[in-house]
């Protein structure tokens, strides 16, 4: 009974909103066969119960106190890492939640399967976050999988959703062959799937051992390349721009912004824990990688004309960033990454909640925005709205004194003191590259031409535009108590020391 109670007080959240999901399943099967409950009523309330369940599970979680236990026979492992974590995450999805309110309804895609699944994506991230052994690791990159190539077809409508759906399923599913032919070669020379027992089985491991096997290092780097992949780090970024083109703009905003922290925690686990003693190894591939997503995602983005595809290139290089301070595989690094992911986190939610609620009339009706070049001249029809994108571009660029540029700057230290100068200087080269190209989206806002017609923009929602100025204000003034997110990154960083 006590083992039962630390095991489920563990996934307290999850089982919360696995059984909201069960019931949500129900009231929306039984709710939709009747005219007069059915939709758009169904589709209203059952928004606000979504809301109402993300908004419990972050108070469940909040409320919890922080224990640093391993449950469920050693599946699972809590610590102070996964609750930040999830906190973030559950918040990440409410802000998404809101921008997105309202752009679900216009293209109408608010139906509830849609809601149903985004709730098991959260789960399965929540998952990923706690997975102690490579059998859960598999089973929640899977989960999550699975539905992420449902939401990119989730426009049955168009044909592009549909490409972008094929697309992720075909390269998704050699991401996942190599991920469990890594773990299949893992288990059958060593025996063991734990995370933990893997760590001790490793511990002072000497290549050149009369007992070591090469088939290892095989096993070690399937699994590695997995997880780049789902990362959309280069050289497995190629499914990238072509999803995030096809899917639904709100759902590239989902791809773009959650998943990235629950990866990226399970990276920590697995080469800064349970393989750091392979570092030789790894560090190399790493390296590599950091070099093309960094190279790659710059002058990737440089001949991008639309949106989504600008933004994946974008956040490619991001990710070169964060693989580049897990190079030094220390403390201070894994402090650095939690607050570079914290502030893109925050600069992609105002980024999309522009770009997602501002629709361009055009005779006889209103259209999304969909290519780079239709900013021009935004400063003479909304001067606040052409200012915060400007600020949100200076800080994806990293121009002082916003946000982004003290997350690159702490990432660069942590490089710089491992001896990474070349990389760190790759990076650095790189960023002053891609201002240019943020800088030319600032150009055709202020500077724009002055032939070009006058646009008449939609109001934004209110809803959005409490998240856009929410991520503004955090972007300027987050140097003003920046202490207080290092101590959080300190906070989540602490349980890779042990």
């Amino acid at each position: 009974m006590y083992n039962f109670s630390y095991n489920f007080y563990s996934i307290l959240a999850e089982t919360y909103i696995i059984c909201s999901i069960c019931l949500l399943l129900m009231y929306g099967v039984f709710l939709s066969t009747y005219s007069t409950l059915g939709y758009p009523l169904l589709s209203q309330n059952f928004t606000l119960l979504i809301l109402q369940i993300l908004i419990f599970s972050f108070l469940l979680i909040f409320l919890q106190v922080p224990l640093s236990i391993i449950s469920w026979n050693n599946f699972l492992i809590n610590d102070s890492f996964t609750y930040y974590a999830k906190l973030i995450i559950i918040l990440t999805t409410i802000s998404w939640f809101l921008l997105s309110f309202e752009y679900l309804i216009y293209e109408k895609l608010n139906y509830f399967e849609f809601w149903i699944l985004i709730l098991l994506a959260v789960v399965a991230m929540l998952f990923i976050l706690q997975s102690y052994d490579l059998l859960t690791i598999y089973l929640a990159i899977e989960f999550q999988s699975l539905i992420f190539y449902i939401l990119a077809s989730i426009n049955r409508t168009s044909e592009f959703s549909t490409e972008a759906g094929l697309k992720y399923f075909i390269l998704g599913a050699f991401s996942s062959a190599f991920l469990l032919c890594g773990s299949s070669i893992i288990y059958g020379l060593t025996g063991l799937t734990n995370l933990n027992d893997l760590a001790q089985f490793f511990s002072g491991f000497l290549v050149g051992d009369s007992f070591f096997s090469y088939n290892l290092i095989v096993g070690f780097v399937f699994i590695l390349i997995a997880l780049l992949f789902k990362l959309s780090a280069a050289p497995f970024h190629i499914w990238s721009p072509d999803v995030y083109e096809g899917a639904p703009f709100v759902v590239t905003a989902f791809f773009s912004i959650l998943p990235k922290l629950a990866i990226v925690g399970l990276l920590f686990r697995f080469l800064l824990y349970t393989f750091y003693d392979l570092i030789p190894f790894w560090q190399e591939i790493i390296l590599l990688s950091t070099f093309l997503s960094i190279l790659i995602g710059t002058f990737g983005a440089f001949a991008q004309h639309k949106w989504k595809r600008f933004l994946a290139y974008s956040s490619i290089n991001h990710i070169g960033f964060l693989l580049l301070a897990i190079l030094s595989g220390d403390l201070e690094s894994i402090s650095s990454v939690v607050f570079y992911l914290i502030v893109y986190i925050i600069t992609m939610l105002g980024i999309f909640a522009f770009i997602i609620n501002t629709k361009i009339y055009n005779y006889p009706t209103f259209h999304q925005m969909r290519y780079l070049v239709e900013i021009d001249g935004l400063v003479r029809h909304n001067p606040f709205l052409a200012g915060a994108v400007v600020v949100f571009l200076f800080s994806m660029a990293g121009i002082p004194p916003t946000a982004g540029f003290f997350s690159k700057l702490f990432v660069l230290l942590a490089a710089i003191q491992v001896n990474s100068f070349g990389i760190s200087l790759l990076a650095v080269s790189m960023s002053c590259v891609a201002c240019f190209y943020y800088i030319r989206l600032v150009r055709s806002i202020y500077f724009g031409s002055l032939l070009s017609h006058w646009k008449v923009l939609k109001p934004m929602s209110k809803l959005s535009s409490l998240i856009l100025g929410i991520s503004l204000l955090s972007i300027l003034f987050v140097f003003m108590d920046i202490e207080l997110i290092s101590i959080i990154s300190l906070a989540m960083s602490t349980p890779f020391l042990y």
